[in-house]
């Protein structure tokens, strides 16, 4: 028997499972699988134990992504190889992926899917229970007589011939409207993913290394297919796409607008600037007709040279970022633009500088389109090999952790969020001005996508953000911070819409 576990990520609102979902539909009928949602459950070590008290146990696989769920995904592994060694562990996931030696050489991770594993799985399960060698399987990260091999990538599929989500086994060990929580978009709101990959190759991204500027989406049909048996089923009645790029085909995304726009559901996407910016008028009006409420843009920096450093891959420039802010204002539909604050440079001065023009730029997006919810990160590198931005950052003195255990460590949490980065070139000074400023931001633009917030308390957050916001005085904005912490604010970026 398989034991699939989706790790903690977030304490509020619990999406779909779809990582290790799509594992179970690569083996339904074949093996035998559980699944386990750390989300869902007060204590799932104990769920866990119970399940492998039983024997039947032979395989724990775990989806890992940086951030919160290692909090979960790393002591739980440890505890499995140390009372039941007999027990394959296979990690998935972008952590698992781009930190491949820190997982293997734990001693408590054997094998890697590194990237989809629609056919790499199954076919591991498959060599391993028959005492198969495992070197022609692709997408495959493992440890052998103390040497890493990592075998070839494989194609990417076909996602209209994978078998379907089995969503109705889902629902035998979790209550699908438990799945379905109320959001910014609606009361029951889908967690989707219709592509692989992204055709791009920003050097900051975790995508970029497992993927390799490679893209594939189902179809419109197929994706309409799913989510109207969803609504029919579950009563769904809004959609997040978890895409990395769900908006690359301006044909597949009208398709699909087409298509749903009579069922009446809002939904949400990722995708980028340069891109959409290319979409016709009449594509944009057929999109926000359909439901589409919001789009998230990794706008990242105004500076040209600095979207040029950062290997965008594309034709992303600072003007283009605020005319298309004021082009989707037009359309009612909410741009989403993230930034990252912080890039390494050559000198203390010209980091700190960049951070200061950044900080306006956000500010003149505002005032273009004071609808735009701004997403601030500060930027944590990602080992994308070749990239003139990551050598930069090993040349600087930065290390990940060589323990796994390190990875669970506050600092590095905070870390993976892209929060409090570890990085020598970001002084304090700095972090504290990053932050500072985004306290301030979000008191006099509070997110819309808090649900919980009301109205009178926008307006007060507002009130006394204004001249804060208004003068450039961003420094220890205590007034705010106690509000947001009072009424619990909550960020899109931590915790979701």
């Amino acid at each position: 028997m398989i034991l699939l576990f989706n790790p903690r990520a977030t304490n509020h609102n619990p999406r779909i499972p779809n990582s290790v979902l799509q594992i179970a539909a690569s083996i339904d009928g074949i093996y035998e699988w559980i699944i386990v949602d750390g989300n869902l459950e007060k204590d799932p070590w104990t769920v866990i134990e119970n399940y492998l008290s039983t024997g039947k146990i032979k395989y724990f696989a775990c989806t890992v992504m940086p951030g919160p769920q290692l909090k979960q995904a790393i002591p739980f592994t440890k505890k499995i190889r140390a009372s039941y060694s007999h027990i394959k562990i296979i990690f998935g996931g972008y952590f698992a992926s781009n930190q491949y030696k820190v997982n293997l050489d734990s001693g408590y991770v054997d094998y890697i899917v590194n990237g989809p594993g629609d056919n790499t799985f199954p076919q591991l399960i498959n060599a391993i229970e028959n005492n198969l060698q495992v070197d022609g399987i692709k997408n495959l990260i493992y440890k052998k007589d103390e040497q890493i091999f990592k075998t070839a990538k494989e194609e990417l599929l076909d996602l209209d011939k994978l078998p379907a989500l089995p969503y109705h086994k889902l629902n035998n060990f979790y209550p699908f409207q438990k799945l379905l929580p109320k959001t910014y978009l609606g009361k029951k709101t889908i967690a989707y993913h219709s592509s692989f990959g992204c055709p791009f190759t920003c050097s900051f991204c975790a995508v970029v290394p497992i993927y390799n500027a490679r893209w594939k989406g189902k179809s419109a049909q197929g994706i309409y297919n799913d989510v109207k048996l969803l609504k029919d089923t579950y009563q769904a009645d809004s959609i997040e796409f978890h895409d990395n790029n769900f908006f690359v085909s301006e044909k597949r995304t009208v398709e699909f607008a087409k298509l749903i726009e009579k069922e009446n559901m809002v939904w949400w996407g990722e995708a980028r600037i340069d891109t959409m910016d290319k979409y016709k008028d009449e594509s944009l009006a057929a999109i926000r007709k359909s439901g589409c409420k919001m789009i998230f843009f990794g706008a990242e920096t105004g500076n040209d040279e600095v979207l040029k450093k950062m290997d965008k891959g594309g034709t992303q420039t600072g003007k283009q970022i605020l005319e298309f802010a004021e082009r989707l204002r037009k359309f009612d539909i909410i741009p989403e633009y993230s930034f990252v604050l912080g890039i390494p440079g050559d000198t203390e001065e010209q980091v700190n500088k960049q951070i200061d023009e950044d900080i306006a730029f956000i500010k003149k997006v505002k005032a273009i389109n004071p609808k735009t919810e701004i997403i601030i990160y500060t930027y944590s590198p990602v080992p994308t090999e070749g990239s003139d931005m990551y050598k930069q950052v090993l040349d600087s003195g930065f290390k990940f952790p060589e323990r796994l255990e390190d990875w669970i460590s506050p600092a590095w949490e905070n870390f993976d969020l892209r929060k409090n980065p570890l990085t020598p070139w970001l002084k304090p000074y700095m972090i504290d001005k990053i932050k500072q400023f985004e306290t301030v931001l979000n008191g006099y633009y509070p997110s819309n996508s808090d649900i919980r917030l009301t109205a009178p308390k926008k307006i007060i957050l507002k009130t006394i953000s204004s001249w804060r916001y208004k003068s450039s005085f961003y420094s220890f904005p205590k007034e705010i911070s106690f509000l947001q912490r009072v009424w619990k604010y909550r960020q899109p970026e931590t915790e979701g819409f």
